[in-house]
């Protein structure tokens, strides 16, 4: 099958890989042209996915794997191509939070109260007037100006938003504040195929900050502990994703989408939606999956039911970081384009758990780090229970060998230690 791959900066880049190795003829298209040395020597890039679409065809599949390209999407379904990757509705539930929270409101769903502001100067003038601990929250899937306010007086809060105003390069159209709720932070998450589910349902855990012990700025995401669940009476699937079922329905979505909250003994409470793969629970999912790729991403844009095969356990997935990670800006002197990737014996061994993104190949076939943000790869491993999954995860990190790499080495361990108990305490496990 002919598949046109169309990514914006290579939030699921590695999926094209995978795709390729099943056999498809693969083509892609990144967006950002800073991101476009990525992967070079691995698969075929196009600078054009408009010229690609009549060698594409209508009996070919595109594939979209980031938000800001719903309206197109919507267009190319129109005009009878296969398309997965959200839509134009679905896809607002993340872009705008404060749209997101009224289409939760109106299903039923438990929901955080936000304020939006446009001007900074407004939403610090707000946090004075009304103290206590803020949470600071960018509209989609940008994160590294999130903040979750510590002080009750809210001057912490206070002083990040006179930062953002102050210093250059701090870009933004609408900043979203909600008041901190204490509890635990999970997910669910399932395929949707414009009409109804596909696959089982997927509970996460993110771990978003920078060092171990959640200490430290917040990232894109630093790594995930995940399983599957095909037990549709499960709560909290229930308390979320079932109740959105007639919106995603009436958006005619046709992609991944999931709900991450802040889960307490007084219910499950949304705090944002992600209206595409998620990153890097995307390559926790090519572990956890037993089905083609091809197949499945097919019978989604396709609107077809779809029986998934997939393996049960836990899994976790780490993210592989480089300076400057996690933060940059163009222009910025820090960069470790053109490391070299050395991957031992056992990391050789096991390359399908080593899932790439800033990584290209030369023609004597040796790895080197392709770009600046310091987002180098990512690293999976699935057990039948989370310690196992552990070890195993850490065994193929530590044959990975790139100069400053770093990652979270305390993945899933406050599950292990405190979280899980708390969970089914409240009914979530």
């Amino acid at each position: 099958m002919k598949i046109l791959f169309i990514s914006k900066d290579l939030l699921a880049g590695n999926l094209a890989l995978i795709l390729q190795d099943e056999g498809h003829e693969v083509k892609l298209y990144i967006d950002d042209p800073d991101r476009r040395d990525n992967l070079k020597g691995l698969i075929t890039q196009t600078l054009d996915w408009h010229a690609e679409l009549s060698w594409v065809g209508e009996d070919g599949l595109i594939v979209f794997d980031d938000v800001g390209f719903a309206r197109i999407q919507n267009r190319l379904r129109a005009s009878g191509y296969r398309v997965f990757g959200g839509s134009e509705f679905g896809e607002r539930l993340e872009t705008n939070r404060y749209f997101g929270q009224e289409i939760f409101r109106h299903h039923g769903i438990k929901t955080v109260p936000l304020l939006d502001f446009t001007d900074i100067d407004k939403a610090i003038d707000f946090i004075r007037e009304n103290k206590g601990t803020w949470v600071i929250k960018q509209n989609g899937p940008e994160k590294e100006f999130n903040y979750v306010g510590c002080l009750e007086s809210g001057e912490d809060t206070i002083c990040v938003l006179e930062n953002y105003k102050e210093v250059s390069g701090y870009g933004y159209d609408r900043i979203t504040l909600h008041k901190k709720i204490d509890g635990i932070e999970i997910g669910a998450a399932r395929y949707f195929n414009g009409k109804d589910w596909v696959g089982p349902i997927e509970i996460s855990l993110e771990h978003k900050r920078l060092f171990p012990g959640d200490i430290g700025p917040t990232t894109f995401e630093m790594g995930t502990l995940a399983w599957y669940d095909d037990n549709e009476n499960n709560t909290l699937f229930q308390e979320t994703l079932a109740k959105i079922k007639p919106f995603l329905q009436k958006a005619d979505f046709r992609g991944d989408f999931s709900i991450n909250c802040i889960v307490n003994e007084n219910g499950a409470f949304p705090t944002e939606a992600t209206a595409r793969f998620g990153c890097p629970i995307i390559h926790l999912h090519t572990e956890i999956h037993s089905s083609p790729w091809g197949e499945f991403l097919f019978a989604v844009a396709s609107g077809e039911p779809y029986d998934l095969k997939w393996k049960p356990g836990y899994g976790i997935v780490a993210t592989i970081a480089l300076p400057p990670f996690p933060f940059h800006f163009k222009g910025h002197p820090i960069s470790s384009r053109g490391v070299p990737v050395t991957l031992g014996p056992y990391a050789t061994e096991e390359i399908k758990h080593i899932h790439f993104e800033e990584i290209s190949k030369k023609e004597e076939e040796s790895y080197f780090i392709s770009g600046d943000r310091g987002y180098a790869m990512y690293v999976t491993a699935l057990a039948n229970t989370v310690p196992e999954a552990q070890k195993l995860l850490y065994r193929r990190i530590e044959d990975i060998h790139i100069p400053k790499m770093f990652y979270r080495n305390d993945l899933a361990k406050s599950f292990v230690e405190k979280d899980e108990e708390k969970l089914k305490k409240w009914g979530y496990l």
